[in-house]
């Protein structure tokens, strides 16, 4: 009999690959005002193409314009705007695009059927090294969007950036963390470890994370973590079988959003879905499409997301 890992049928749309941050592990980011903003026409151009593709999850992901920029209304605007016009063509809308405030948080509710943010690691020390020039990467400013998303009672997606300079006990209080906010408001559905993958754009000379750990880690997120909170692995940057498999056994649920490219990570492009059928069946495992909102959130969405939700579920997708 087949087991279940899951996987959201996704395509990214980025707003703006500016960003005021600058991380030295990233290989997304522009310089601010080097990035043209992604228009409305630019991008319903792109979604009708999409609709007989499959795809469900239309994640926004952007880069940060500075909470006391004057453009910052704007780049919100944009980003608001999109969702909307996902959700009219039929795709539900996912969002993470840094830190934001609270009533954007509230208002960004009206059109996404769950929101997202990293916390990647709590550890402070990271201030003074990959982060040094990342206002928005304060780690309790993160903490502060997930504990708003469980007050708003938001679907929320976080998770964990591997390798980036941090130990293992640094895992353990950043999962501790999300368990204790989880435990408030049982809002967290996803929790994504992601392994650091060097790419062309980094300035930094950090390592690949080391693939063979993935299953170790996975192991500790499942023993810190309460069961209903899916544990998600990206298969582009777990790409060796034998690991990606091996993680599946440690608990790991989820593969993501499979979409034509990894934004975050453009240099490891996603195994053709057949491929990654083919590895997951001969060991047992059944990959099942599912929407970005799992079903205990559903009543928890405004009445017309909702209804755009229920229309996927007739379909019988988790």
């Amino acid at each position: 009999m087949s087991r279940t890992v899951t996987y959201s049928p996704a395509y990214t749309l980025v707003p703006t690959y500016e960003c005021f941050n600058r991380c030295t592990y990233c290989n997304f980011r522009a310089e601010p005002l080097q990035s043209p903003w992604l228009t409305l026409p630019q991008a319903e151009k792109r979604l009708l193409q999409l609709q007989t593709q499959g795809v469900i999850e239309i994640l926004i992901l952007s880069g940060e314009v500075h909470p006391q920029s004057q453009r910052r209304k704007a780049w919100f605007q944009r980003i608001y705007e999109l969702c909307e016009l996902a959700l009219n063509l039929g795709f539900l809308p996912h969002t993470n695009v840094g830190p934001l405030s609270f009533e954007e948080m509230a208002e960004l509710k009206q059109v996404n059927v769950s929101m997202g943010l990293m916390l990647e690691q709590l550890t402070p020390t990271l201030l003074k090294t990959v982060h040094r020039h990342s206002p928005s990467k304060v780690p309790m400013l993160r903490l502060q969007q997930l504990k708003w998303a469980g007050e708003l009672k938001i679907p929320f997606t976080t998770g964990l950036l591997l390798g980036i300079g941090e130990s293992e006990a640094d895992w353990i209080e950043t999962l501790e963390a999300i368990a204790r906010i989880h435990s408030c408001y049982n809002h967290i559905q996803e929790v994504i470890l992601q392994p650091h993958s060097p790419g062309n754009k980094q300035s930094w000379h950090g390592e690949v994370f080391d693939a063979t750990k993935m299953p170790q880690v996975i192991a500790i997120a499942r023993s810190i973590l309460p069961d209903e909170i899916a544990l998600q692995i990206p298969p582009n940057l777990v790409a060796q079988p034998d690991i990606l498999l091996a993680c599946l056994e440690a608990g790991a649920t989820d593969l993501g959003g499979i979409g034509p490219q990894d934004e975050v990570n453009p240099d490891y492009p996603h195994l053709q879905h057949q491929a990654l059928t083919e590895i997951l069946a001969a060991a047992g495992w059944q990959l099942v499409k599912r929407l970005p909102v799992y079903p205990q959130y559903d009543n928890w969405l405004p009445q017309k997301l909702q209804t755009a939700v229920k229309h996927w579920r007739v379909g019988n997708i988790y």
